[in-house]
């Protein structure tokens, strides 16, 4: 019998294990924290993304982590901050923007997150069992109001993927020379207008400015008819570099802090007109919109996937193995005045990228440019290979030869004047999201001159 039993025991052990490792992840990931998050939440345990906040009864701006519905107020926790990185740092969650936490560091961010997700995680008393110390710490977002996450000192706007930048060196030179002889060997880009990023939900203004619609007319000055979108992600800059010291590729990650969703609003007809010579001005610089969730990038790499293969291959201070390629679900829908509801004009996905954010911050400081603390970095409209995943109405509308079916009646080549515009986003695990919220505007008449 001794035998038997212990075949029997074995038997159920192996069931056991089997009926374990079948269980939906689902269960694990939602329960993970004592705070209630639904399935479909962007702000999973998993997540836990800074930003900057105010409520109607504190109007101070201050710094908080979402968690499902809820952000957890860190000016109301500092003091529970007592790791080696952060012990002697605590005012830096007393600040009104996230630069000096960013300018604190990799070794800072590590430990914050880790002593965040403890702290929220279900089996941890410390916070759930102080009732005071809970009322005071959590707020719910619906009455929160969302500022920029940083004081953004310098933007730089990239132009890092590949389909996006074939199908604009097409439309305006031909097949043949679609991409520029430089393209595949550097992260091309621009220096923004920081002065213009603004936080989602912020009105867009139709920008006015010369353009020329008739080539052999003179140019002509009003509100720009051709107003587009452009799907982007950006990334904070953490700890900086001195001036004339690059930060090496191998460091690049260190000095990345986290992900927003971005939408460079772009003025084509503006844009077509001065970009000859000296390339962006007045075109872009009118507004740029950003998400206020900071996604960090540790929250991020678990979603990593092999980076595109780059062929020719590129000079060394630009070659890392490590896979620094994300697979985001991204979206942009349109709502017009009129429509009942907003309808979807892309699907993509980040993944698209060709440059990596790595590539982009080496190239930027290799010739000892100074990154610092809340510079934003963007990567440029993202598009895949198919029509659906292009992200911008200059491919979807190929400048404006075919219209963009909207539903009910209602199609653009650009946007018109109320049209509302929201980016969304989300990395899928099994049973759970990391997202990045929302990054909406509307789009107001120019004014009258």
């Amino acid at each position: 019998m001794g035998a038997v039993e212990d075949i029997w025991k074995g038997l159920a052990l192996v069931l056991l294990l089997v009926t374990l490792r079948s269980v939906p992840e689902t269960h694990c990931s939602l329960n993970m924290s004592f705070i209630k998050v639904e399935e479909n939440s962007d702000f999973s345990y998993h997540n836990l993304p800074y930003g900057v906040f105010s409520t109607q009864d504190n109007p101070r701006h201050r710094i908080g982590v979402a968690i499902g519905d809820q952000i957890l107020d860190l000016s109301v926790i500092k003091h529970l901050f007592n790791g080696p990185a952060l012990g002697k740092h605590q005012d830096v969650f007393d600040q009104p923007t996230l630069n000096a936490f960013m300018g604190l560091g990799y070794d800072a961010w590590k430990e914050a997150r880790r002593y965040l997700q403890k702290l929220l995680a279900a089996n941890e008393s410390t916070l759930r069992d102080d009732v005071t110390l809970r009322t005071r710490a959590f707020v719910d977002q619906r009455s929160a109001a969302m500022h920029l996450p940083a004081e953004i000192g310098d933007y730089t706007d990239f132009y890092s993927s590949r389909d996006h930048a074939t199908n604009v060196g097409i439309m305006f030179r031909g097949k043949e020379n679609a991409l520029m002889p430089n393209w595949l060997r550097l992260p091309v880009g621009y220096h923004g207008r920081a002065s213009s990023v603004v936080v989602s939900g912020t009105p867009i203004r139709r920008p006015q400015g010369q353009m020329r619609p008739d080539p052999a007319k003179p140019p002509v000055f009003g509100a720009s008819k051709q107003l587009d979108i452009e799907l982007e992600m950006a990334f904070f800059v953490g700890a900086g570099n001195k001036l004339g010291e690059p930060i090496p590729i191998e460091k690049a990650h260190e000095h990345i802090f986290g992900m927003v969703l971005m939408n460079d609003w772009s003025a084509r007809d503006i844009q077509a007109w001065e970009y000859v010579p000296l390339g962006p001005f007045l075109g872009k610089n009118f507004g740029t919109t950003i998400s206020p969730w900071v996604v960090p990038m540790e929250a991020l790499m678990p979603f990593a996937e092999p980076n595109v293969v780059q062929d020719p291959e590129p000079l060394p201070y630009l070659c890392h193995q490590d896979p620094y390629t994300f697979n985001i679900n991204l979206f942009v829908s349109v709502k017009g005045e009129k429509m009942s509801k907003a309808s979807t004009i892309c699907k993509s996905n980040f993944k698209y990228m060709y440059w990596t954010m790595k590539q982009q911050l080496a190239h930027h400081t290799v010739n000892g440019c100074n990154a610092r603390p809340g510079d934003l970095l963007a990567s440029g409209t993202i598009s895949g290979p198919d029509p659906e995943s292009f992200g911008s109405m200059l491919e979807l509308s190929w400048r404006g030869s075919k219209t963009i079916d909207l539903g009910g009646g209602e199609s653009r080549t650009f946007l018109k004047d109320r049209d509302e515009v929201t980016i969304t986003g989300y990395c899928e695990g099994r049973g759970y999201r990391v997202g990045f919220g929302q990054c909406q505007g509307k789009i107001i008449p120019a004014l009258q001159q």
